[in-house]
């Protein structure tokens, strides 16, 4: 994948990138069907999709396991697999 990225600048505009797509994708579905029903489906899956985002590198770093130390929704998902199964007493 390349190196790490650790230039604080790179980062910000990495990060304007993924809003302005998340941007002109959400204007995009609105203007195709030009209903509210279509703006509401998409300004929820934007709050949805921030607050799974939250969870996942916030709740999970600061208030489930504040040792594990998370790289993506890869290792979310891998930890809370393996999670699942250490916490079932039926595994």
């Amino acid at each position: 994948m390349g190196p790490d990225l650790v230039n604080p600048k790179w980062m910000y505009l990495k990060a304007i990138g993924f809003v302005l797509i998340a941007f002109l994708c959400a204007a995009g579905l609105v203007l195709r069907s030009m209903k509210i029903e279509t703006a509401l489906l998409v300004l929820l899956l934007i709050w949805a999709s921030a607050r799974a985002y939250y969870f996942c590198f916030y709740v999970i770093e600061r208030y489930i396991d504040p040792e594990f130390k998370f790289a993506g929704l890869g290792s979310v998902l891998r930890y809370v697999l393996k999670s699942s199964r250490v916490n079932d007493p039926d595994a």
